[in-house]
């Protein structure tokens, strides 16, 4: 299965170190991160589980919950939550799926069908295509899929700031432009006529009639 921008998320029931999760449940009326790891007591992902738990406080203004995933155990899970804590500073306060029959990593398209047997017999390269970050909005479709290669970390802060224009542009006819944050000017969606632009924004600025930039609406 291949998931697209606006497909529905598919729904699962899986463990997880916080118990048994039904995950469009648990999403409710939020909005939700799901990041997958290839692997418990991996180097590159004990840092993103780390760095993850220390902002959990900016998902959580932005009502955005976080939940990890990992084809191992749940007692793996726990035992690395340890040295995440140790070498990271703070350990995992978010749920984690404990994948062990592969059916999330292969729902989410991120292992093949054929993918069977013991999961603490599998190498990280093994399961190096389960290195995803899906975000999903509160009506249970796919905002957002990076897809990311096991040597390099995870940029959790620009997952924020996507989140940050997924909600501004739910709510609002704009656009964010590139290297977009929190508070600078936005583009009017090229959906809006001229009179519509007017009625919702008043003026603009515009350097070429299809760029019509304003200040970020509230």
């Amino acid at each position: 299965m291949t998931l697209a921008l606006g497909d529905t998320a598919p729904d699962f029931e899986a463990e997880s170190t916080e118990g048994k999760i039904r995950f469009h449940d648990w999403i409710g009326d939020s909005w939700a991160v799901l990041f997958s790891h290839p692997k418990s007591f991996t180097p590159v992902c004990t840092t993103e589980l780390g760095y993850m738990a220390s902002i959990k406080p900016e998902f959580d203004r932005r009502g955005v919950k976080i939940i990890g995933l990992s084809v191992d155990p749940t007692d793996d899970q726990n035992r690395w939550s340890g040295d995440i804590e140790e070498t990271q500073g703070t350990a995992p306060n978010y749920p984690i799926i404990s994948d062990t029959d592969f059916n999330v990593s292969k729902l989410y398209g991120m292992l093949p069908a054929s993918v069977s047997g013991d999961p603490t017999a599998r190498t990280p390269a093994d399961n190096q295509t389960v290195r995803n970050v899906f975000v999903i909005g509160p009506d249970k479709k796919v905002k957002l899929i990076l897809v990311y290669p096991m040597s390099t970390g995870r940029n959790f802060d620009e997952v924020l700031r996507v989140i940050d224009s997924l909600q501004l542009t739910a709510s609002h006819k704009v656009s964010t432009p590139a290297q977009w944050k929190q508070g600078e000017d936005v583009i009017i969606s090229g959906s809006v006529s001229n009179d519509q632009a007017r009625e919702i924004f008043g003026e603009w600025k515009e350097p070429k009639p299809y760029i019509r930039i304003v200040p970020q609406p509230n």
